[in-house]
């Protein structure tokens, strides 16, 4: 099948399914808040950091005034005790820096997973063996605990850069290993000697003959990291070794709420179901696409 055939079978298969379209539509809604976060700022009249104190009650230590955490027509997702911020405004650009990082994290991660994959499997040898020892050395680490080390030693400055940078170091093994496995087998198939055959040059093998035939499995592979590297950005920043304040972050959100469970749960349970439901579309998005190509190619 051409790309474009392939595409278009495999859109038609995800417009068929009642799970990848909610899902897909719950992503468009994220995607859309954190583009108009400034716009939402601007129509409520609150940005993320501004305190709003006749919204709390400060005799009961700064519970919001009224149910559920303070909804109402000037806050409609309530506000933050103690301090009245808007909790829509924070959800909105909390949106905007979670999915930054977890897209340029899956970017250089592919990036780097696929130049090293390929380099491993199509040239093989000493390549292979360094790059292999390398993956097998990253690997090793429990990840999470060593992201924290690295991330509590490090200055508090460009604090996004340096969670992309650092899940990158630790991602792109896995992604590696897969691309690696997939060029071996390749790279002895018939079309790819018959190219080398005919004198193709090395770009031109890895480019017209290797590259399209991993197309498939990498659109799978990076839809599926990008709720893992959500997830990650939410963990760390939960932590105190993510993203600092007053910069909002969905993660940072849920662990200022962790004192405030009893006598405000909807502080919790807001951040907390934008960021449950973001990961599960995007992991429904990536299962339901590796359905898709695994169909075609069994067609």
């Amino acid at each position: 099948t051409s790309p474009a055939t392939s595409g278009r079978r495999v859109a038609g298969a995800l417009l068929h399914d009642k799970a990848a379209v909610l899902s897909s539509a719950f992503l468009a809604l994220i995607v859309l808040m954190a583009i108009c976060a400034p716009l939402i700022s601007l129509i409520t009249g609150h940005s993320p950091n501004d305190f709003d104190t006749a919204a709390v009650d400060t005799d009961l230590g700064g519970v919001p005034h009224g149910t559920l955490g303070g909804i109402s027509a000037e806050h409609p997702l309530g506000v933050e005790p103690q301090n009245g911020r808007d909790i829509l405004a924070r959800i909105a650009y909390g949106a905007r820096v979670s999915l930054l990082i977890a897209l340029a994290a899956t970017a250089l991660t592919t990036l780097l997973g696929v130049v090293l994959g390929m380099l491993a499997g199509f040239y093989q040898g000493w390549a292979d063996q360094v790059i292999c020892r390398v993956m097998d050395f990253l690997m090793a680490f429990p990840a999470l605990i060593f992201m924290i080390a690295i991330l509590s030693s490090l200055p508090q400055g460009d604090r996004p850069v340096l969670l992309v940078v650092v899940i990158s170091v630790f991602g792109w093994p896995y992604l590696a290993r897969v691309v690696r496995g997939q060029t071996m087998t390749l790279v002895n198939r018939e079309f790819v000697e018959a190219a080398r055959a005919s004198g193709a040059s090395t770009g031109a093998l890895v480019f017209k003959e290797i590259l399209p035939n991993l197309r498939s499995s990498l659109i799978v592979m990076t839809t599926l990291a990008v709720p893992g590297y959500v997830g990650t950005e939410a963990g760390l920043s939960f932590l105190g070794v993510g993203v600092t304040p007053p910069t909002p972050s969905w993660g940072q959100m849920i662990a200022s709420s962790v004192g405030w469970y009893a006598v405000d749960p909807m502080y919790f349970a807001i951040p907390g179901t934008f960021l449950f439901l973001t990961v599960l579309s995007l992991t429904v998005l990536g299962d339901r696409l590796r359905a898709a190509f695994d169909s075609g190619e069994a067609a």
